[in-house]
């Protein structure tokens, strides 16, 4: 197995170069959990997974709840579906917690006060009420917790993300909502720690792989002893394969029929093909790390050619159009030239805008 084909087998299990799903919440579940802090560019993460999904209809989705917005891991937020969101918790939150542990201090945030903003919230939210966050501070300084310093506010929001307190609600406009979870996920399972290790490591590998215990110990956030446990107890339902003295797990050594070697695909700040993995060697050669502007890298609007990364792009939205500069590593040939237009249309009609195409520099498509 070559780098090459971790790289389109990635593309395969990932979900870009199919489409398996027609809704994104079960693409969602397939994956995981979807790196969600920049919240237009994990719609667009959805959007070119999920067959025939448009921004409008990931967006209701969200307001629907049946994807939800969390921290979950690493801590940043993640989409997750509602059916994982509290045995997901259960395995990670106490890992989160131990890496805010510096920032608690710092803001005077321990237990009694947790206790307490804990209770204001639930006060505030029961009964399907769907607040934002400048009513949640409102809500916090009624019960007499100072939560005006935007950093201590994120921090006592977190910690009730972490105990299954609160969720996302649906936006207000372009504010976010918190809601109570129980009340947004009713449908919320919870599993014995084991049985979750294992579904945990399940899902990763077969939506990730191929890739090894160390990319799913940083993607989990999980420690690596219970990384390695919950591996353990899924790998009759894995092959393995060493390739350059790295260990590989993956849930099927069939690669993908398409020819992907001249496929291109416009990816969003974050996505989990790139932000998955600790080691992004298959996808990425780090020669080309200086080829990056000032403000990208390869975790910023990859483009990516044959499954690997030949560039980034930018994009300006308008009422009806979306203007794509791509800034690439060497110019296209005309099939990749034709590969990208289709790709920058599939965005342009994700987002229903017309889409204009400007060169950067000296890099044409």
């Amino acid at each position: 197995m070559t780098n090459l084909d971790i790289a389109h087998q990635r593309l395969h299990n990932q979900l870009i170069a199919r489409h398996t799903f027609e809704k994104p919440s079960d693409v969602v579940q397939w994956l995981g959990a979807v790196q969600a802090q920049d919240f237009a560019g994990a719609k667009w993460a959805l959007g070119l997974r999920t067959e025939g999904a448009t921004d409008e209809s990931i967006e209701q989705a969200f307001a629907d709840g049946t994807i939800l917005r969390t921290h979950v891991m690493r801590p940043t937020w993640h989409f997750v579906a509602p059916a994982d969101i509290r045995w997901m918790l259960a395995l990670t939150a106490p890992r989160v917690n131990a890496a805010n542990a510096y920032y608690y201090r710092r803001l005077e945030l321990d237990d009694a006060i947790f206790t307490r903003s804990n209770a204001a919230l639930v006060k505030a939210l029961q009964g399907g009420k769907q607040l934002t966050r400048p009513e949640l501070v409102s809500a916090l300084r009624q019960a007499g917790i100072a939560a005006d310093n935007l950093l201590r506010f994120a921090h006592i929001i977190m910690h009730a993300e972490l105990d299954g307190i609160i969720c996302s609600g649906a936006r207000r406009g372009k504010q976010f909502t918190y809601a109570l979870l129980e009340e947004r996920a009713p449908q919320a399972r919870t599993l014995e720690r084991n049985e979750a290790l294992a579904e945990f490591a399940r899902r990763y590998f077969t939506s990730h792989g191929p890739a090894t215990l160390q990319d799913f110990v940083w993607w989990s956030g999980l420690s690596v002893a219970d990384a390695r446990a919950g591996l353990a107890m899924v790998t009759s339902q894995l092959i393995r394969e060493d390739v350059d003295g790295q260990t590989y797990w993956f849930s099927t050594s069939t690669l993908p029929m398409r020819d992907l070697t001249q496929t291109i695909y416009l990816l969003p700040n974050f996505d989990e093909y790139t932000v998955g993995y600790t080691d992004r060697s298959a996808v990425f050669d780090a020669a080309d790390a200086t080829k990056f502007d000032a403000r990208g890298n390869v975790l910023n609007h990859v483009i990516v050619l044959n499954g690997r990364v030949a560039g980034t792009w930018k994009r300006t939205i308008k009422k009806d159009t979306v203007n794509i500069t791509p800034s690439l590593f060497a110019p296209l040939n005309e099939a990749e030239t034709r590969a990208f237009a289709a790709s920058a249309n599939s965005y342009g009609a994700f987002l229903n805008s017309s889409v204009i195409v400007t060169c950067e520099g000296n890099r044409p498509v």
